[in-house]
C-alpha cells in the first residue's frame, strides 16, 4: 500500500486584514472585504467576509486551499460603510493588490481609511 501524503491547506490566519477609521479612531464593523488571485490576464474570486466589531478578518483565505505565490488583490467595499454614516466619500472600494512570495506566507493587510484618503502598508 502506497503512502498519501496529508493534504496541506492554509493556516487559521494566514491572511488576515484590519480596517479603521481615522476619522472617528474607531474600527468600522461590517465592511465587505473580497480576496481575488490574479492568474493570466484575469481575477479569479476566492473568498469575501466582512469586517468583525474590531474592524478585522482574522482569516480571508480559504482554509482549505493552500495560498500559492503570486500576485493578489484585497478590496475593502467602503461605499456603505460610509453611506450608513451619511457621508460621501471619494473611494468608493480600496483594492490593495500584494504579493505572495512563499505558500502560505502569513501576512496582514492593515487600511487607515478616511473619506477622501487611505493607507496601507504590509503588517504583521
Amino acid at each position: 500500500m502506497a503512502f498519501a501524503p496529508a493534504a496541506f491547506s492554509a493556516p487559521v490566519g494566514t491572511l488576515s486584514v484590519h480596517v479603521l477609521d481615522q476619522q472617528t479612531g474607531t474600527p468600522p464593523p461590517g465592511v465587505t472585504v473580497t480576496l481575488e488571485k490574479q492568474q493570466q490576464d484575469k481575477w479569479t474570486p476566492l473568498a469575501s467576509g466582512k469586517t468583525d466589531q474590531d474592524g478585522r478578518i482574522k482569516s480571508l483565505y480559504p482554509e482549505d486551499q493552500d495560498m500559492q505565490p503570486g500576485v493578489y488583490k484585497v478590496t475593502f467595499k467602503t461605499a456603505d460603510y460610509f453611506h450608513m454614516k451619511k457621508l460621501d466619500t471619494f473611494f468608493p472600494e480600496i483594492p490593495v493588490l500584494f504579493t505572495v512570495t512563499r505558500t502560505n506566507e502569513k501576512l496582514h493587510i492593515p487600511i487607515l481609511l478616511s473619506q477622501y484618503g487611505y493607507s496601507t502598508y504590509k503588517g504583521s
